[in-house]
């Protein structure tokens, strides 16, 4: 599914500068911070550390991307998703604005390109756009898709409905590492609540994934299962990613090998660490890779 990416939704990852801070439980084990680029090139994470702009041969790859458009398009019937920026957040406060004003140039040049811009930060969305277009920028791009990161109910309520005040094309969510159950009841997809519009309804594209590496909390199944029938029920797309470092010990475990410890939950299900890779992707026996059309 990925051609320059780990990532399974993605086809590539671009990266216009490197640096960051934690503003979420979601960002307590943060991959980026640990990065093999981040390490090489010496960048802290951190409100007061400087990002580091990646050179000029790496902004030209998503032009030569752009080009392969053609081939790609023939082969796949799509154009190809470029995930923005996977060691960094486009709305970082930090981020000196030229930069963005840069980026949002390059997004103009390779209209053939779906740019996927997630955030941690959607609150900054509409005044960084603004600064550096217009307002309405993003409901003219067809090519950009925006997504949250949303990791607990918390986040959810806060963060969803200023999701939905960005005019953007295709809106998304990026539920990883989840942490909790997250229900979509009561969150509207405007403020005015008498038009029943549930806030799952409006989005395009939910993505579910539990976390990897040395420190990865357990994610419970039942909080991926919940958010997939939420999904079904309105038929908004539901992309399973990953397990991460733990799988439910009865139901999931055929062919995994479970070498690590136990985590037992309040209610008596027990997850196995077997690592990312053996974990796999597979929710109640089948992989969820759905898109939006």
């Amino acid at each position: 599914m990925s051609e320059n990416s780990k990532i399974e939704w993605t086809d590539h990852t671009f990266n216009p500068w490197i640096g960051c801070s934690r503003v979420s439980p979601g960002c307590d084990n943060c991959y980026a911070a640990v990065s093999t680029p981040a390490r090489t090139m010496h960048v802290a994470w951190g409100a007061t550390e400087a990002r580091h702009r990646t050179g000029a041969s790496n902004w030209a790859t998503p032009k030569i991307w752009n080009g392969g458009h053609d081939a790609f398009f023939a082969k796949h019937g799509r154009r190809q998703r470029v995930f923005c920026a996977s060691l960094a957040d486009v709305f970082d406060n930090a981020v000196d604005p030229a930069w963005r004003r840069d980026l949002f140039d390059l997004i103009e040049l390779t209209p053939n390109l779906n740019w996927l811009l997630l955030t941690k930060r959607i609150g900054n969305v509409f005044e960084m756009v603004a600064r550096a277009r217009s307002h309405d920028w993003l409901a003219g791009r067809d090519n950009v898709w925006l997504g949250a990161t949303v990791v607990n109910q918390e986040e959810a309520d806060r963060d969803i409905p200023k999701l939905l005040a960005v005019p953007a094309r295709v809106r998304f969510l990026s539920m990883e590492p989840l942490l909790g159950p997250v229900s979509f009841e009561g969150i509207f997809a405007s403020d005015d609540v008498r038009d029943g519009t549930n806030a799952l309804e409006a989005l395009d594209w939910v993505i579910v994934g539990g976390e990897s590496g040395t420190d990865a909390r357990p994610m419970h199944p039942d909080w991926a299962r919940d958010i997939r029938d939420q999904c079904e029920q309105v038929g908004t797309p539901f992309f399973f990613k990953q397990w991460g470092e733990w799988v439910p010990m009865m139901g999931h475990t055929e062919g995994v090998s479970v070498k690590g410890p136990k985590f037992t939950n309040p209610d008596g299900t027990i997850m196995g660490r077997a690592g990312k890779k053996a974990a796999g992707r597979h929710l109640d026996g089948r992989k969820h890779e759905e898109f939006p059309a």
